[in-house]
């Protein structure tokens, strides 16, 4: 999920797909409240209602693919992923193989389902998370970008993934989903559905891209020319033969920016993640420890990267949200030595309601001391002063007998990453950060 975090990498654990509102009704219920004749009417209110509840865009694709080419797609689709499934390019994240090809088909992931209705709401804060980003909105997409790698660049600056900011997109996705749905059956009577938020085994992306909301981009988030690719999505799978809309084509012809720009080479084709290299899942996903070739290359992303998507074209039309939800959080100016001291208590007090606090205080602890290794290490250490770089010492130092062998280890690292000779003792290194 980039979103996002990532393309279909962000989607949670198999028992969750449990959790999604669900209502089932039979198809006799279904025909008798809505005719053939009505399809097409009560589409368009479908669209409309979600605009109002704050979605950017709707539209709708069938279960099951009904025409040759979109047959053809469908078993491409099928074939890619299992391809990727079989080069183990999900790493750790089992559950993407465990329904295998049902991802790739909502028919029987759901059974019963006739159409799905996919949906997209922007995400891009309307506050300010860097120098420049609070300008006019006609120059948001500059601001945001110019912003997001002035961020990148700064070593103490504990960087987060644009989607990150605002509240949980999970919670804000479903309950606006199933308020469509109560719209529905408001309008229908009782119908059959289920609601998703990138909390269980659905393609996104494809069924997006069938709907017409966009096409997959090389770095296998959708793309939408009229929004780029700062957004979420979601479905709501429904029992009622809906009228599909076209679906979409692909619009990033010869360039190759985001293949180009992943810091850890994880975009190893176009159209093709190996998530294993990926930082978003690397610094999410990933449970255990960051493999030591790739620590170098995630700088200060602590959680999730937005790399490929800053150099995307397309992305000077992303639109600012248009919910309060996703509005930037204090945590957008954090940095590092202060992250890194948070207890347990303060971790999940900082990230209440939002989605970073799915990773636990553990995996946080091993993100920042990656990032302050890396900022020991960075070409711009020299600019940080030596007041900085001493807190950052003492910072890790604080740190070196945790209560968790894996945070111990990242600590150990970072610390070596530092080759400069020490100018004070560690006890006048540790009285920095306390002034700092």
């Amino acid at each position: 999920m980039t979103s996002s975090t990532t393309s279909e990498t962000t989607s949670e654990t198999t028992s969750e797909m449990t959790q999604e509102t669900t209502q089932e009704t039979t198809p006799e219920i279904m025909r008798d409240s809505i005719d053939a004749a009505r399809t097409q009417e009560l589409a368009q209110s479908i669209k409309q209602w979600g605009r109002e509840l704050g979605f950017s865009d709707v539209a709708i694709c069938n279960a099951i693919p009904h025409d040759t080419a979109a047959t053809e797609a469908a078993r491409q689709t099928e074939e890619r992923l299992r391809d990727w499934l079989d080069r183990g390019f999900h790493g750790t994240m089992d559950y993407m193989a465990r329904h295998g090809m049902r991802r790739a088909r909502p028919a029987e992931l759901v059974p019963g389902t006739v159409s799905v209705i996919t949906v997209r709401m922007d995400y891009l804060p309307e506050t300010s998370i860097g120098k420049g980003d609070e300008r006019d909105h006609e120059d948001a997409a500059t601001n945001w970008v110019d912003a997001s790698w002035d961020a990148l660049h700064d070593p103490l600056h504990a960087n987060l993934s644009r989607y990150a900011h605002g509240r949980d997109y999970h919670k804000v996705l479903r309950a606006r989903l199933q308020r469509l749905a109560d719209r529905i059956a408001d309008s229908i009577g009782p119908f059959g559905h289920r609601v998703f938020s990138d909390s269980a085994p659905v393609m996104e992306v494809e069924l997006a891209q069938r709907a017409g909301l966009g096409w997959r981009g090389k770095h296998t988030l959708l793309l939408s020319r009229s929004g780029g690719s700062m957004f979420f999505l979601g479905e709501l799978f429904v029992d009622l033969p809906l009228p599909a809309d076209p679906a979409a084509s692909d619009h990033c012809g010869r360039c190759t920016r985001c293949i180009e720009v992943c810091p850890t080479r994880a975009i190893v084709a176009p159209h093709v993640l190996d998530a294993r290299r990926c930082i978003a899942y690397l610094t999410i996903e990933l449970e255990g420890p960051i493999p030591e070739e790739y620590r170098p290359l995630i700088g200060n992303r602590i959680y999730g990267c937005d790399d490929c998507q800053l150099v995307c074209p397309w992305n000077k039309f992303a639109r600012k949200a248009t919910l309060h939800d996703f509005d930037a959080k204090p945590l957008a100016h954090r940095t590092l030595v202060e992250v890194f001291a948070w207890t347990e208590d303060d971790f999940f007090t900082h990230t209440e309601g939002t989605v970073i606090r799915r990773i636990g205080h553990e995996r946080w602890l091993r993100n920042v001391a990656v990032a302050l290794g890396n900022a020991l290490a960075s070409s711009d250490a020299s600019s940080i002063g030596q007041e900085a770089r001493l807190a950052i010492r003492a910072s890790l130092m604080s740190r070196r007998d945790d209560a968790s062998a894996m945070v111990r280890e990242h600590v150990a690292w970072a610390l070596a990453q530092d080759r400069r000779p020490q100018e004070q003792p560690p006890h006048q290194a540790e009285a920095a950060v306390t002034a700092a």
